[in-house]
């Protein structure tokens, strides 16, 4: 059976030709500030996505702005969002809105450590680091 995501009772196809002052209406007040208060640093990300709909641009848009609300007209598109140190590729779905795009790309990764160093000895693997 599919799975059909619902955001505040509105499905994926229901927000097709939905607008920003429609879907304010649905988001709390954390994000509809966030909106308003960013929305001349948003405009020039606005623009190349509106530019990349029109022309059916398929590769990830880039942006730094990990700050963003993600809006109903992104679902289906690709970002490259900037984690401090490269650009993670996140696509954006239904369940996703509402978020904001760097909750997806982490700044922090598993610490994963292998054996002891150099100097150590076979037995200091064991004691606690405190």
């Amino acid at each position: 059976m599919v799975e059909r995501i619902a955001f505040r009772g509105k499905y994926a196809n229901e927000f097709t030709g939905m607008t920003v002052q429609d879907y304010e209406k649905l988001i709390t007040s954390r994000q509809r500030r966030t909106i308003k208060r960013n929305a001349t640093r948003l405009k020039q990300l606005l623009e190349v996505i509106e530019y990349n709909r029109t022309h059916k641009v398929t590769k990830p848009i880039k942006t730094h702005i990990r700050e963003a609300v993600i809006l109903p007209s992104w679902i289906g598109m690709k970002f490259a969002v900037h984690n401090g140190k490269e650009f993670k590729e996140i696509e954006i779905t239904a369940n996703m809105l509402g978020h904001r795009l760097g909750e997806f790309a982490f700044t922090t990764k598993r610490v994963q450590h292998s054996a002891p160093g150099i100097s150590a000895t076979r037995g200091s693997k064991f004691l606690s680091v405190k």
